[in-house]
């Protein structure tokens, strides 16, 4: 279900990436610009449930490979792409597809010091 308002994201997707995560010891929730959730891992930003799908934290390379991908839009901020981020549309991340792009984002954030 959707949510509008100061925190308009899909809680049921949240809830999903929280279980996730749940025996990682170094997870953080934090609410984002725009009124999503993010989820941070060691301190850095791996993945955020937003209006617009899941945004994934992948690195240049891993950004480039991923939008060739079906569902998956570069990510922005105003009119701005970012450098290291893209948007699973729903579609892309539904059922076992989700733990695939959360694995994908900790891959490259256990990399960052």
């Amino acid at each position: 279900m959707w949510q509008h308002g100061a925190m308009a994201y899909d809680h049921d997707t949240a809830d999903r990436v929280r279980r996730l995560l749940a025996e990682r010891s170094d997870v953080a929730e934090q609410p984002i610009v725009g009124g999503g959730l993010g989820f941070m891992v060691n301190g850095h930003l791996c993945c955020a449930v937003t209006k617009r799908g899941l945004t994934v934290r992948l690195g240049p390379d891993g950004k480039a490979a991923a939008l060739s991908e079906p569902y998956v839009v570069p990510h922005l901020v105003g009119e701005r792409e970012t450098k290291a981020f893209v948007v699973v549309e729903p579609e892309g991340h539904a059922g076992d597809l989700l733990e695939a792009w959360v694995n994908r984002g900790l891959s490259f954030v256990t990399t960052l010091g």
